[in-house]
């Protein structure tokens, strides 16, 4: 008879008695239904070299390499070592690395272990390190095509959010700019042990080939994005201040050649619009130097 992943997990976790770390986010999905849906979100096929992060007992790392050429599990956790070496003991197309993601070289990773890539990130992720993990793959240009991740609803939220409205930020312009983005299913709290205290989604991040909008200088970009939301309640004219680089009289220049209005806010604005005044910035921030 085939184990549930309920029923497996809860076997593995009394045999080894293990006991979950709070600090490393652990919670393990138990849900047969939606560790299909992540790996069919994920379109795995035999052709594809997949990263994950925190595979805790490895229910969705089996799941996976079932589908894949070859997964690479990072996990943080050396308790967790010995438990992966049974679970995943039929598996030959896998390979269990104990590191800490933020820490280590995804791109020797990659080169190394997966033949120089593309590849997929795909994982549950520990709730409190969800956005590094994802903007290190991004800003770090590793040769990733999807990141399919299980995330906190609310970081999802914010990911795919539009502007004007509540959830739409620096973050939802930053992932937006590398990628499309969609949800790939909606997770409530009671399909995790232990069980969290907030419901998930796991959300499926495009990575485009190319940018949708041309930037030309990727830091000023950034630094206008951020700059733009510091102070939600400013006028853009007034968040871009904090920048340092530009009075009041050369800011209002800046905007009227990029099209802006000065008295709308950042929350407004659309990815384009990021794109075309950061272009505006980096030009005259050369300029003056």
């Amino acid at each position: 008879m085939k184990l549930t992943a309920n029923q497996r997990t809860k076997l593995i976790v009394d045999k080894y008695k293990f006991r979950f770390s709070k600090s490393l986010g652990q919670n393990f999905l138990i849900n047969d239904d939606i560790l299909e849906q992540i790996v069919e979100g994920a379109r795995i096929t035999d052709e594809d070299y997949v990263i994950e992060v925190g595979p805790g007992i490895g229910t969705l790392t089996h799941a996976m390499a079932s589908e894949a050429k070859k997964v690479v599990a990072v996990e943080i956790d050396k308790n967790l070592i010995p438990i992966l070496e049974e679970t995943l003991t039929d598996l030959d197309n896998l390979e269990v690395v104990n590191e800490d993601i933020l820490k280590a070289d995804i791109h020797k990773i990659v080169q190394e272990k997966l033949d120089g890539g593309p590849v997929k990130l795909v994982a549950n992720l520990p709730y409190y390190i969800t956005t590094p993990i994802v903007m290190k793959f991004l800003e770090e240009h590793v040769p990733v095509t999807d990141i399919v991740v299980m995330v906190q609803k609310e970081v999802a939220d914010r990911m795919n959010a539009v502007p004007s409205t509540k959830e739409y930020g620096a973050l939802s312009v930053a992932v937006q700019y590398y990628c499309d983005t969609d949800i790939v299913a909606k997770v409530p709290r009671h399909m995790f042990i232990p069980q969290p205290n907030v419901d998930s989604i796991v959300i499926g991040l495009r990575v485009r080939p190319e940018r949708k909008y041309k930037v030309d200088d990727e830091e000023i970009f950034f630094k206008t994005v951020k700059a733009s939301f510091a102070q939600r309640r400013k006028t853009i004219l007034n968040s871009l201040g904090t920048l340092g680089a530009f009075d009041k009289e050369k800011l209002k220049e800046i905007l009227a050649e990029a099209g802006i209005d000065e008295r709308r806010r950042g929350e407004t604005f659309s990815l384009e619009e990021f794109a075309s005044l950061s272009n505006v910035i980096a030009r005259e921030w050369k300029a003056e130097k």
